[in-house]
């Protein structure tokens, strides 16, 4: 919850300057509901694309504050992040509920960033891979192989989120390498080969180039370093060495 419609908008705008050499790297912008018409308009005919931070399950209804899926494709939008730990840890949302929302987003066209993780205690309880196989298996229940083509999964470890604290590469490509296994038991070596997975927590551009270099680490759910342009523009920067 940062960055209103035009300071987004401006930001967007300064972002597509600064890395119009950047081909070979895909780059979403997440800003929030009321900010997605400027940074659409500030990225438009860019390789840059534009997703939502949420969406509701809901084709329409009486449901007060909340933002459909088909309004966020009426306005162009390509991607939605949903699971986010936020969304499961202060707001309360639950597998049932995520998995709801993936299957109402891939009915309206848009692309889910699906995120995964554990808390510290569950981390410290040696609970890791028992949580993140229930978040898959709930948020992809009734979800069939070529509807997980059009889904990237975000392993956050929410002990990493915001608390300066980041998975070292060895450990986020752990659990990166057990989301892939629980994909291929789930589906097939082949869906867990061509699924992309994302490590998002406390990234950074200093951190950015080793998480990178790991085969089994696709790319970044960038957070707090999004906000400002050097940091983004550096994330971006340690991708385009590694691609």
């Amino acid at each position: 919850m940062n960055y209103g419609p035009n300071a987004a908008g401006k930001y967007a705008q300064k972002l597509r300057i600064n890395l119009l050499e950047a081909h070979g790297v895909d780059i979403i912008l997440c800003p929030p509901f009321l900010a997605l018409k400027p940074v659409f308009d500030a990225v438009v005919d860019s390789p840059m694309k534009v997703g939502a931070q949420n969406m509701h399950e809901a084709e329409s209804g009486a449901f007060t504050g909340e933002i459909s899926g088909s309004m966020l494709k009426d306005l162009g939008i390509d991607y939605v992040i949903l699971g986010h730990s936020e969304r499961r840890h202060v707001f309360g949302e639950s597998d049932e509920r995520i998995n709801l929302k993936i299957k109402r987003s891939l009915q309206v066209g848009l692309k889910p960033i699906f995120c995964v993780g554990e808390t510290l205690d569950e981390r410290n309880s040696g609970e890791t891979n028992k949580v993140i196989q229930r978040q898959l298996s709930k948020g992809l229940e009734g979800i069939d192989a070529e509807q997980l083509k059009s889904i990237i999964i975000a392993y956050e470890p929410v002990w990493a989120i915001g608390t300066g604290l980041t998975a070292t590469p060895d450990q986020a490509v752990e659990v990166h390498q057990e989301i892939r296994k629980m994909v291929h038991d789930l589906y097939s070596p082949v869906s867990a080969d061509d699924m992309s997975i994302l490590y998002g927590g406390s990234v950074k551009p200093e951190n950015a180039e080793g998480l990178l270099r790991n085969e089994d680490i696709d790319g970044v759910l960038v957070g707090g370093a999004s906000l400002k342009l050097d940091q983004f523009t550096g994330i971006v920067h340690a991708a385009l060495k590694v691609a």
